[in-house]
């Protein structure tokens, strides 16, 4: 357990509303994630739902994270409390929930991470998380540790982004402009008028409900108009997209 992230210091920065700059961790390699936890961003998004990980996977890639400055969190599959739970007890504190669509899977969202009365989470005396049973009043604290971003990314998601927004225990509305664009009739199209047109919305939603807001955006010129914006949670890039990048512009060098 790393108790670096005890109080959870993301939670606590998204609702204070500070600029927080993070990248995707996609590549599931714990050497990779290391090396993209030197680089000093303030979050990395260990990836579950497109990328090849599962809890075996992610337990050495925390491990190499232990006394990087950025903190993980990770995007479970689908909001399944199965799920949900085992990546609690491994070490997660942070969570980027997809394709929520209901004030109802947002509270179920919420409530996943809870210890009853507050939620329905499992209880395992000992776990990683809790130092396999030797962290004091772990069961006391951890509710109020566990910050929970919502991804939003259809078109029901967003007529019901009032009763998301308005959810206990929702720190932030996070855009995922690809599967956004698409659920509105612009696939592949995430910059299309209508597009930004719905992700202001959002951002102002947020706003509103006194909650922070993001997006995926690995183009810089959209991240900086995003962040102008309003959003404080960016992520401006993925290990994946800049390791191709880098590779074929070098190949490109000296082909």
């Amino acid at each position: 357990m790393n108790e670096q992230y005890l109080p959870n210091p993301l939670r606590q920065k998204l609702k204070a509303g500070e600029t927080l700059i993070g990248c995707w961790s996609a590549l599931g390699n714990p050497v990779s994630t290391e090396v993209l936890g030197l680089a000093g961003f303030d979050w990395l998004l260990l990836d579950c739902e497109h990328a090849p990980n599962d809890v075996l996977s992610f337990i050495p890639q925390l491990m190499a994270l232990k006394g990087s400055t950025s903190m993980p969190v990770v995007r479970p599959p689908s909001n399944d409390p199965v799920i949900i739970k085992r990546l609690l007890d491994i070490g997660f504190y942070n969570f980027l929930i997809p394709f929520v669509e209901t004030g109802e899977e947002a509270v179920r969202a919420v409530a996943s991470t809870r210890y009853p009365p507050h939620g329905i989470r499992g209880v395992s005396v000992s776990h990683r998380s809790n130092g396999y049973g030797s962290v004091p009043d772990y069961f006391k604290i951890i509710n109020d540790n566990i910050g929970i971003i919502v991804q939003i990314e259809s078109q029901t998601g967003v007529g019901n982004i009032d009763a998301i927004a308005a959810t206990e225990g929702v720190d932030c509305l996070f855009v995922g402009p690809s599967d956004l664009s698409a659920a509105l009739g612009y696939l592949g199209q995430p910059n299309h008028p209508e597009v930004q047109k719905v992700i202001q919305s959002i951002f102002a939603c947020a706003k509103k409900h006194g909650k922070a807001c993001g997006i995926l955006a690995p183009v810089e010129e959209d991240a900086r108009r995003y962040l102008a914006g309003g959003a404080t949670f960016v992520a401006v890039g993925s290990d994946l997209g800049v390791f191709r990048s880098a590779m074929a512009a070098l190949c490109n060098k000296f082909k």
